[in-house]
Parts: structure tokens; sequence; C-alpha cells
């Protein structure tokens, strides 16, 4: 957003900078401190926390800079008070502590950011997200808490849901009505998993499991999925249309975006919520792209004059999605306009369920989002609630009851949850809240 290029200049030129504090220390989040520190006006990223306090060190060390270490929640506020930047192991301390107008989320985890997030938002903070699993979970419920302490629950601009939200505004800003907001894959395979993503993920420095959820569907379920529950879509199917123009062949010429559209038309309701979707093997990736329509004749004229083609479906789209180097905007916006990117508009629309990723035995333990055990698929929640089917965001830690062959959904009677988790309680809390 222009806008915001200027509002964060007057707050470094009043000596006023936003002042943020990031949880997480990983990949994402070592990009998103550099652009901080290194290329935003008016923002100051404050302190970092993370489980293994090495990384954290590591965010600070890429600028030059050498960070105090904190063990209490008094330190830190110290430490922020003097200006000083500070890293933590205590995520809760850092989310709590005063002096701080923002929290970044960007671990990944579910449990562990949960408490975290929650202690933010109770201590009157805002939270800017770069976790769609947490969200696509318990998004709903965050924001509602959100909402009454008075700050923005917020996704991240930059990100492929952040990206889509943004062009999903603009299009309607011009009189379109959004009917499909859609993300463009290179490869979907239900089945990879940290073992086949390994070298891969090894030369970007990432997590091999990480990786593999971006190519066993997961990622763009959960993506997907906090689309829809921001904008009232749904999927037109469970796991979403998808269709694939690679042929199965990653190396394969790409198509042009507005070629893909025939292959949803049949699916879109011109009436309906709209639908959320993606598509494989499809130019310009990894971008996004909202398809919508105009009733006024007129308008469909002048469309067609500027080169959109001639209806009834109209194809907008952003060629890239930059993650880190946007994150500092989603927090300007939220802190200085009350802006969220993406939040959730009610109830859940759309959830995320866990599905068999081979035929699991009685005993076996989910372990982690791309792992070995489940993949994540994309459905409406009236069937996730009539099926009583487990959400994948709630999966992990849980001990297979009896065995559940591949592909086969997963439900609620086929696991053991681990007790005592906020995730579960804050989980039922917002069925209470929006299950009608």
């Amino acid at each position: 957003m222009i806008i915001v290029d200027t509002a964060l200049a007057r707050r470094e030129a009043e000596g006023k900078p936003i002042r943020v504090g990031m949880i997480g220390a990983g990949f994402q989040a070592s990009g998103i401190a550099l652009q901080i520190l290194t290329a935003t006006k008016g923002m100051t990223l404050c302190a970092v926390a993370n489980r293994n306090i090495a990384p954290a060190f590591g965010v600070f060390d890429q600028a030059g800079i050498e960070p105090v270490r904190c063990e209490t929640q008094a330190e830190l506020e110290a430490a922020i008070a003097a200006g000083r930047p500070a890293v933590t192991e205590d995520a809760v301390a850092l989310a709590k502590a005063e002096g701080l107008d923002a929290i970044i989320e960007v671990t990944g985890s579910i449990e562990f950011a949960a408490h975290a997030i929650l202690a933010a938002i109770e201590t009157g903070k805002h939270v800017v997200q770069m976790n769609a699993e947490l969200d696509g979970t318990i998004g709903p419920i965050l924001k509602a808490k959100a909402d009454a302490a008075g700050v923005i629950y917020t996704f991240s601009d930059g990100d492929q849901p952040g990206v889509q939200m943004n062009l999903f505004r603009f299009a309607a800003g011009l009189g379109v009505r959004p009917v499909l907001c859609g993300n463009i894959k290179g490869l979907h395979d239900p089945y990879r998993n940290p073992t086949t993503q390994e070298a891969f993920a090894k030369r970007w420095g990432q997590k091999p499991a990480m990786v593999a959820s971006f190519a066993d569907g997961t990622k763009i379920s959960f993506e997907q999925a906090i689309v829809a529950n921001g904008t009232g879509m749904q999927v037109a199917r469970r796991g979403m249309i998808g269709p694939d123009f690679s042929g199965g062949d990653p190396g394969a010429p790409l198509t042009p975006i507005e070629q893909t559209v025939e292959a949803f038309e049949k699916h879109i309701d011109p009436n309906g919520p709209g639908i959320v979707d993606y598509v494989v093997g499809a130019r310009p990736g990894p971008g996004v792209f909202v398809l919508g329509t105009i009733e006024n004749a007129r308008q469909r004229h002048y469309l067609e004059l500027y080169k959109l083609g001639k209806g009834p479906y109209y194809c907008f789209y952003t060629p890239y999605h930059l993650c880190h180097f946007e994150v500092p905007n989603s927090v300007a916006r939220a802190v200085l306009f009350q802006d969220p990117v993406l939040t959730p508009d009610g109830g859940p629309k759309v959830g995320v369920i866990a599905v068999a990723k081979k035929d699991l035995a009685q005993g076996e333990v989910i372990e982690d989002f791309g792992g070995y055990e489940v993949y994540g698929v994309a459905e409406n929640m009236d069937e996730v609630r009539q099926e009583n089917l487990l959400p994948i965001g709630l999966a992990l830690g849980c001990t297979l009851k009896h065995g559940v062959p591949k592909d086969k959904p997963l439900t609620f009677d086929d696991v053991i949850i681990p007790p005592g988790r906020l995730v579960d309680e804050l989980y039922a809390e917002q069925e209470r809240m929006f299950a009608r």
C-alpha cells in the first residue's frame, strides 16, 4: 500500500517507530527481521523469541547487531525501554512485554503459537500472522478475542493468502464481484514426505517436513481455507478442483493463467458466495489470481477495451508473492490504520482435515505437517461437522486408536488427543460460538 510508506516515514521523522516483537527465528523470520532492520523506516525490531536461542541471536547477527539475552519478562521490558535489541527463549514473556505495539508470529507451530498469540492479544498488542496452519484451525476465535481486546488480528501481506485478499479488494473496488480466489502452484503430490523433499529443503535452508507440506497440498489447503474464512467463500468440493495443466510433468511449459479459466467455469455459481481453489502448471507462478464478474454491460465493454476479454469472468492476477519483504507493511497497516490484510469474517467457512497419507496402524503418532502420516485437504465446515472430521491442525501429536487406510479422512473417533492442550480448548470455544 502506497499510503504506508508515507506514514512510516512520518514515524521515522518523529522518532516514534513502531515497536515490534517477533516469535520465531527460522527461514521466514530471518528474512522479516532483515527487512525491518535494513529497509523499513519508522519500525524497530525490539526483540525475538525462539525456543532454541541460537537462531534468535542469528536474526540480529545478520545485520551486525548484538542483542542482549533476557530470561524474564522484566528483563525484556527493561531492554525494550532502553532501546537494546533482545532475544529470549520465552515467547509468552515476549508476547506480554510492555513497550511493544505488535507481535509477528512466524513459527508454523500450533500449540506453542496459540499460547503466545493469546498472550499478545490479552495484553493489547496487534498480531500479524504468517502461520496459516494456526489461522486455518482457530483463527476465527482468535479474531473474536482480538476484537474484544480492541486490537487487530491479521494474516500477512506478501504471502499468497494476503496477496489474494489485496487482489480481491482491488477487484471489488472496481465494481467487479469476485467469484473465485486462486493460488498458482508448480506441484501437487499428496504423498510427498520429508524424505522425498530433503534435497530441496537442504538447498534452500528449510525444514524437509515444511517443504513437504507445500508439495503434499497441506499448505495450500490452509492458505485457501483462510482466504475462504476472510471472504465468505467455500470450496467447490473436498480438496478443491485444482486442475493440473502440467500433465504431471513439473518441467512442462506453463499455461497462461487466463487460459485456465474454463476449467473453473462450470464449478462457479455466479449467485453463490464464490469459491477458493488453485491451479497447477500455470503462469505467472507462484502468483495468485481472482476471477470476477460484472453485470453492467457498459463496464463489460470497457473491460474488453482494456484487454480483459469478453467475460463473463475476468481474470486479475498478481505475478509474484514476496513473503517477508511485505510483512512490515502488514504491521504498519495494523498499527497505524487498523487495517487487517486478511482476517476471519465471522465463523470458519472452510477447514483443513487430516487424510491418511499411507495405511496407518494402531498406535502410530501423527508427527508433523508434511510428515509421513497425513496430508491436509480443504473441506467446507458443514461437512467437517456432519462427518466429525479431524482438523489436521488438531491432529498433530494424536495417537491412532486403530488402523486407517490410505487416503481415508480421519475422524475424531480415530485418534487419542493429548490432554490439556490450549488449541483444543480454543477450537471447542470456536465451535460453540460459530457452529449452528
